[in-house]
């Protein structure tokens, strides 16, 4: 019997491999596979503004890496003892300008040498909604829009549901900035399965919907990108509770196993395949925590995977497995 509405993952015609230069940016769910990949050794660099939401976001920030932005004082507002950035996620925020400007800019200055080079974006749309500031707004910024509200007072801003064709404008002039920056760069487009259920659960799906919609007129429009249905994998395959996290809104840690695999498989070449799976078991044996680790059977544990990461480090030099190295020569 079958169990689950399949599903049809068009994979790509040259799908990624170890040589590729991944940049990951958008919603939080960016992080699940970033951090994924990351954790295997691909080359990766995700989300250099922080975890953004909307289109408008996502758009901005790409563009101002294409450009090189350069923030300035100017640029920040001074909120609850912090400066701030209306562009970026709190985790740049600062007690001290300079500072903040300081992890802003180099931020800005890695992103624009990676996306020059890079070979694959792989960009996660979260919501529809975009957040704009009013007259009462009285620290900075303009109307097109911000991308985190550091807890402002909600009157600062008006709350704006993007429609398709705004979405469309803002991806399509991104796109043809960034084939003008890195010709050979191929975007891969995900949308967030994670539920902005404080919006309630209709507007969730209208928002949803519309970034859904966008994203297929590209696609359908241009060479180049493709859809990876994260969204779909997780709402119509799982469609269980049980895959969620407490709050009934993040997938869990099943979900996000379950997505990656399909991404795997449907994206990643088989080499490549191959490789994770060796490294995937270096990596849950450097979580081993021992409860005796003066035991010999600790010591010939560390030896022999010592043993196997430096022949996959001598097998494929452009791996860099020089922590794990010094973990199992040390611990």
């Amino acid at each position: 019997m079958q169990f689950q509405l399949p599903i049809q993952i068009k994979s790509p015609e040259a799908r990624i491999s170890y040589r590729d230069k991944i940049m990951l940016t958008g919603s939080c769910f960016t992080e699940h596979i970033g951090n994924s990949l990351n954790e295997l050794k691909f080359s990766t660099l995700q989300n250099p503004n922080g975890i953004l939401f909307d289109p408008r976001s996502v758009c901005n920030s790409l563009i101002s890496y294409i450009e090189n932005k350069q923030y300035k004082k100017e640029d920040l507002f001074y909120l609850n003892e912090i400066w701030n950035s209306w562009e970026h996620h709190s985790r740049f925020s600062n007690i001290n300008a300079d500072d903040a400007l300081k992890i802003i800019n180099e931020s800005q200055q890695q992103a624009y040498n990676f996306l020059k080079y890079a070979d694959l974006l792989i960009i996660t749309l979260g919501s529809s909604f975009s957040y704009r500031l009013t007259d009462e707004a009285t620290l900075g910024g303009n109307n097109n829009g911000v991308a985190n509200c550091h807890r402002a007072p909600s009157q600062w801003f008006n709350k704006h549901l993007l429609t398709t064709d705004e979405t469309i404008s803002l991806l399509d002039t991104t796109y043809h900035r960034l084939k003008q920056f890195n010709p050979k760069l191929k975007i891969i487009f995900t949308i967030s399965p994670v539920r902005h259920i404080r919006d309630g659960v209709i507007e969730n799906n209208r928002s949803k919907a519309r970034l859904i919609e966008a994203v297929h007129h590209l696609i359908n429009n241009f060479a180049g990108l493709y859809y990876f249905p994260a969204y779909e994998l997780v709402i119509d395959v799982l469609r269980d509770y049980r895959f969620y996290d407490i709050d009934m809104v993040h997938p869990n840690y099943p979900a996000t196993e379950f997505v990656m695999e399909k991404f795997k498989e449907g994206f990643i070449d088989e080499q490549s395949q191959q490789l994770m799976d060796e490294l995937k078991k270096i990596v849950i044996a450097r979580k081993h925590k021992a409860f005796q680790p003066e035991t010999n059977a600790h010591k010939t544990f560390l030896k022999t995977h010592l043993e196997k990461t430096k022949e996959l480090q001598s097998k494929f030099s452009f791996l860099d497995l020089s922590d794990e190295i010094n973990y199992f020569k040390s611990a």
